[in-house]
């Protein structure tokens, strides 16, 4: 049998936690791509409301959702250091930070009209908009509190139920959403609003159901979840949002990123935004396995910085990026030797494949380095490092992958007069290499920080 601390066992445990995170964020993804071909059919302004009100929404969510990622770093520290006590009252704490972020992020939704003014929304979408976002501000509780439970899930080692639920959810929600996009329960065709309507509705349905599994399975019992259940404790709270503030933000950043490059991208014309948009999916899916095993990596590094086992946690961090990396490098390979099919698979317009195309080296080349500072930031939550990462995400996809791919792309030598959406993608490449070598450096510095405690200090510490 394999040591605990041996690179063969720690792969071993970082790919079974990651897989079925994996499953379930693709069949997320799911959802998603289901509600633009449901809607799409439906009508022009339909679809242009759903890509509007869900980019939106998806903004709003994931700030909160990583507010409340913190709990997972910190039951897992709980977990590493058989503080099982501990759990229960964290979970509990969790819920509640959910429950009061959430009022905020419904009033956000339910009242859009300042974020679509900003956006300068037509009136015809606009209107179709705001129905859509009211009905994903009913559901947004139920993201909060299930995201909750899926942090602590995980933090647990216990990620298969994840996939479970989320495939119930993607399973429900694209017959009902069919339904009620088109009219098909004996309701008048609802358009978008019926998309809205059954994200709204599965929501529930996820957090019903894992409420029910969290109720229900011996696993949990030990662990007292519901038991001497308390209010919100003001100091519980705050580390809490302490830790979760900058985890929201950073997550923010990434994704707001993406979302204004394709605004600044709209004035160069419907081809180049199409071709960008097609890249960009496909990016975001690569994005996907990364992410898995960032999660997996943060787990089993805050199991282990809550144990004390400063080894392990560093082993941890070296095997993830390096497997990371390997699994990431041989998706680029593949992309790179199948894209002219790949990209025939989402157009049929020659001028958006030859976009396209010409763009999809770049993610090729950003992935490994995305892969690589993903990770690292992710290993650092692990240990419980958040703000200074939030400023470096906000320096390097704000700051240079932004506001220098906005430069490269309309104002850099030769492209004043020829403005080329690949600027931005080359921002991108640079500001992902930065944000590696800076998260990498960071890394370091903990990592050989925690080794270098005498252990003294850890067991202090750990009381």
């Amino acid at each position: 049998m394999s040591s605990p601390d041996s690179s063969p066992e720690i792969a071993r445990r970082l790919l079974h936690q990651a897989w079925p995170v994996l499953i379930a964020q693709l069949l997320s993804m799911s959802m998603m791509v289901a509600d633009t071909v449901i809607v799409g059919r439906f009508g022009t302004l339909d679809l242009a409301a759903v890509a509007v009100g869900s980019g939106l929404y998806i903004s709003v969510a994931m700030l909160l959702v990583g507010v409340l990622q913190a709990v997972a770093p910190t039951v897992a520290h709980h977990y590493g250091a058989g503080r099982i006590a501990e759990i229960g009252p964290t979970l509990q704490q969790g819920l509640w930070l959910a429950l009061m972020l959430a009022v905020p992020g419904m009033i956000l939704l339910a009242f859009p009209d300042r974020l679509l003014e900003l956006t300068g929304v037509p009136g015809d979408v606009s209107t179709r908009t705001r129905g859509y976002l009211l009905a994903t501000a009913a559901g947004l509780p139920a993201v909060l509190l299930y995201r909750t439970f899926y942090a602590f899930n995980n933090a647990l080692g216990r990620p298969r139920v994840l996939m479970a639920i989320s495939l119930t959810v993607a399973m429900t929600h694209i017959p009902l959403a069919w339904a009620l996009v088109h009219g098909h329960l004996w309701l008048p065709p609802l358009g978008v609003l019926g998309s809205g309507i059954s994200t709204a509705c599965v929501n529930w349905l996820g957090l019903t159901c894992a409420t029910v599994y969290l109720l229900r399975n011996p696993f949990y019992r030990p662990y007292r979840l519901l038991a001497n259940w308390c209010g919100p404790r003001r100091t519980e709270l705050l580390a809490l949002l302490r830790l979760g503030i900058p985890m929201g933000l950073s997550t923010f950043i990434e994704v707001s990123s993406f979302t204004l490059i394709s605004l600044f991208a709209a004035r160069l014309g419907a081809e180049p935004v199409a071709g960008h948009r097609i890249v960009a999916n496909l990016a975001a899916l690569v994005y996907m396995l990364p992410l898995a095993m960032s999660i997996a990596t943060l787990v089993l590094v805050g199991q282990a910085a809550g144990a004390r086992e400063w080894g392990r946690a560093r082993a941890t961090v070296r095997v993830g990026m390096l497997l990371t990396s390997a699994l990431v490098s041989l998706i680029g390979v593949g992309l790179w030797l199948a894209r002219e099919r790949v990209i025939g698979l989402f157009s049929d317009d020659p001028m958006v494949r030859t976009v396209a195309l010409a763009l999809i080296v770049y993610v090729c080349i950003y992935q490994l380095f995305d892969a690589v500072q993903t990770v690292a930031a992710h290993a650092l939550r692990g240990y419980k490092v958040t703000f200074v990462p939030m400023l470096m995400h906000a320096v390097c996809f704000w700051g240079v992958g932004l506001v220098g791919g906005y430069w490269l792309a309309f104002h850099a030598p030769g492209r004043e007069e020829a403005p080329n959406v690949a600027g931005f993608w080359e921002a991108g490449v640079i500001s992902t290499v930065l944000a590696s070598i800076l998260f990498g450096t960071l890394l370091q510095i903990i990592t050989r920080r925690q080794q270098a405690t005498p252990p003294s200090t850890q067991h202090a510490q750990a009381a």
